[in-house]
């Protein structure tokens, strides 16, 4: 299990990362606009499935690395951190692109879950995030494997009431979004880049 002290930190930068709108949230937004609130829901639940997915092999693939060696963990540690800064700098130089829900025949329940798990599984950044940003709070001293499942399975819980929020104000969060996407870009910029410094320096 993590630490206490592991879990303090934890949870409010994943509460943090997880308020910032990203594909996922547009996606559930997007769909909740259209849909409505059950339709949003749905698609909360497909794209949290794919967070699963992605836990999993995160649990896999990254407690043979980190209980290899030290150099390993040190490696995975600040190599994500790097990437977390990066992804920072990187929205802070994407061009703002109008986001607009276009007039299409109402989906199945079951075409919108399936949407959003594919819409996660198939997001190759979603796993280099999970990859650079559980191991931030992993304690090599520590059972890797079972630190890594529990704080993913605490990012998807999390996950899962923030973006069920976005999905029932989907109608306002909806327009919102669409009209303070720069500030958006900014301030969810600012705090990949303060996460990863803070992660290289811990």
């Amino acid at each position: 299990m993590p630490s206490t002290h592991a879990f303090a930190v934890f949870v409010p930068a994943a509460l943090v990362l997880l308020g910032i709108p990203g594909p996922a949230v547009l996606y559930i937004v997007a769909t909740s606009v259209e849909g409505g609130r059950r339709a949003g829901l749905l698609s909360v639940a497909g794209v949290h499935l794919g967070s699963l997915v992605h836990v999993t092999a995160a649990v896999a693939g990254l407690s043979a690395l980190i209980v290899s060696s030290a150099i390993a963990f040190s490696t995975v540690k600040y190599v994500g951190a790097a990437y977390l800064i990066l992804v920072g700098i990187r929205k802070w130089l994407e061009r703002d692109e109008p986001v607009e829900v276009a007039a299409r025949p109402a989906r199945s329940g079951r075409r919108v879950f399936t949407q959003g798990v594919v819409v996660n599984v198939l997001n190759p950044k979603t796993a280099l995030f999970f990859l650079a940003f559980l191991p931030q709070f992993v304690d090599r001293d520590r059972t890797v494997w079972t630190q890594i499942a529990v704080l993913g399975l605490c990012w998807v819980a999390l996950g899962l009431m923030s973006d069920g929020a976005y999905a029932l104000a989907g109608g306002t969060i909806g327009g919102f979004l669409r009209r303070r996407r720069r500030a958006v870009r900014y301030a969810s910029g600012g705090i990949f880049v303060g996460l990863g410094a803070v992660a290289a320096t811990s």
